[in-house]
């Protein structure tokens, strides 16, 4: 089994920038492709961003592209997202995830899920 906890969430002013972590646990981690949902007031959870186990493949949301980096490090059992020039429609709860692949984290198709960390961004 795989355990996923994130962290680093935080409130920030419009422009600013925020790395979260998400911690896995569990020796078959590295066998999983990783990503982020993130859920709005109000709104349905969205994909954000994934990375392929190996950290080759990456894929994000259009509204992200060019302002937030994912990646992993499968020695420490770490995957982060790098967020820059945040924006306050990115407030929101974001949850780490794990699947078999990148699509199937694209389809939601989702094994594991982190509890949630609350990123609020300010205008």
């Amino acid at each position: 089994q795989v355990q996923l906890v994130e962290s680093g969430g935080g409130l920030v002013q419009a422009g600013d920038s925020l790395r979260l972590s998400c911690a896995g646990s569990g020796r078959t981690f590295s066998s999983y492709a990783m990503g982020w949902f993130r859920q709005a007031p109000g709104k349905e959870r969205e994909f954000v961003a994934a990375i392929s186990w190996n950290g080759v493949i990456t894929s994000y949301a259009d509204s992200v592209k060019g302002r937030f980096t994912i990646s992993r490090d499968n020695a420490k059992k770490l995957q982060y997202l790098q967020m820059s020039s945040l924006k306050p429609e990115d407030t929101a709860i974001y949850y780490c995830a794990a699947a078999t692949s990148i699509d199937h984290i694209k389809a939601s198709h989702v094994a594991y899920w982190g509890q949630g960390t609350q990123v609020t961004v300010s205008s």
